[in-house]
C-alpha cells in the first residue's frame, strides 16, 4: 500500500470520507471506495449567479478505467463524471462531476 492509498485509508477511519460506487458502463464488477467529495460554490456571471463545482478525489489505484460520461453514486445522489485528471505526481486523481 502506497503512501496516498495509506492517507485514504486513515482518513476513511476518521470518517473523513464519503462512499463512492462506479457501475462502470462498459458492464464489469461494480466498485466501490471511500473518495473525497467536495461541493463548494463558485461564483458566474461577474457574481450575478452561484453554481456549485463537485468533484471527488480518489487514490489512482482504485477506480481504474473511470472517464468522463461515466455515472458515480456519492450517498443518494448521482453524478456525471466530466473529466479526470491526475493530482499531482500521479498517484491521485480529481474527478469533476455534474449531479445528475
Amino acid at each position: 500500500m502506497g503512501l496516498v492509498e495509506t492517507v485514504y485509508a486513515a482518513a476513511a477511519s476518521a470518517g473523513l470520507l464519503q462512499a463512492c460506487v462506479w457501475r462502470p458502463s462498459d458492464g464489469s464488477t461494480m466498485q466501490s471506495h471511500p473518495v473525497g467529495f467536495s461541493c463548494p460554490d463558485e461564483s458566474l456571471l461577474d457574481g450575478l449567479t452561484v453554481s456549485t463545482e463537485y468533484a471527488m478525489t480518489f487514490p489512482a489505484s482504485v477506480f481504474m478505467g473511470l472517464a468522463a460520461q461515466d455515472q458515480v453514486q456519492i450517498g443518494p445522489a448521482t453524478y456525471l463524471v466530466r473529466e479526470v485528471r491526475a493530482v499531482g505526481d500521479g498517484t491521485e486523481r480529481r474527478a469533476r462531476l455534474t449531479r445528475v
